[in-house]
């Protein structure tokens, strides 16, 4: 299926590795220009050759620290001056500590909400004048199965990812008539860089044992990841926004 995205303007927030370079290199395989961005610049490197490998479209790759909106602002105008604008944005944000939710403090919460809220806030309004322009528009947001099931473990991102929902209901009404979308993906459990750190030395043993738990029977692979932030963003989905589409192998249980 050819996603119409060559000649396309992406952007992807948080993009030196897992979901983010996985939706970088998806993007790139379908002819999109993509800007890319980390804060180490090592891991960057290294992503901005992966990405490049995928296909003809430029790459412009950015050391960023998104919590910082003036940073996460001039990076947003930088790549729109560079590459001609932007098409298509895809907010992410880095993870917080895990614990359950009775093991933070208020000043916790607060960080968390600093870090995985409002990067996609800022990143997204410093956007918006760019992808509201020609009357075509994507804005994929990047969050966690935890918006819709939360993780008794995951209790700072299970509390601050939740604002992300309603930011992203409130844009839909302020843009449906400007053709522009916008949609959540809520990630289950996928093989990056988070997993391996957060499990250590057991973590084959620990992967496993989340394997099994999930209806699927496999952790899920930031490749296919990709593919679906690759679809959301073409012109096959233009009537698809305001969504939370739940990737997770079938570990949410709710209806």
């Amino acid at each position: 299926m050819d996603l119409r995205l060559k000649g396309r303007v992406a952007l992807v927030a948080c993009s030196s590795s897992g979901l983010g370079l996985g939706v970088a290199k998806a993007l790139a395989a379908e002819g999109a220009s993509v800007a890319i961005c980390g804060r180490d610049p090592g891991k960057l490197a290294r992503a901005h050759v992966e990405v490049s490998a995928m296909g003809d479209g430029d790459v412009l790759s950015v050391p960023v620290d998104l919590c910082d909106e003036n940073a996460a602002a001039a990076w947003v105008r930088d790549t729109a001056a560079t590459l001609g604008g932007i098409d298509i944005v895809v907010t992410n944000s880095g993870g917080v500590p895990f614990g359950p939710v009775d093991a933070f403090g208020v000043a916790d919460y607060r960080a968390a909400i600093d870090a995985n809220l409002i990067p996609h806030i800022a990143v997204t309004l410093a956007a918006l004048p760019y992808v509201k322009k020609d009357g075509w528009g994507r804005l994929l947001m990047i969050a966690s199965e935890s918006v819709r099931q939360p993780h008794p473990e995951s209790g700072l991102s299970s509390v601050a990812r939740l604002g992300l929902l309603g930011y992203m209901k409130g844009l839909v009404s302020v843009l449906g008539a400007s053709g522009v979308t916008v949609n959540v993906l809520a990630p289950g459990f996928h093989r990056t860089p988070i997993l391996d750190e957060q499990f250590g030395a057991s973590v084959e043993e620990e992967l496993a044992a989340v394997a099994s738990r999930i209806p699927l029977g496999r952790i899920g692979d930031v490749d296919d990841f990709g593919a679906l932030a690759a679809f959301l963003a073409s012109d096959q989905a233009a009537y698809v926004t305001g969504t939370v589409v739940v990737a997770d192998g079938g570990n949410t249980r709710g209806v």
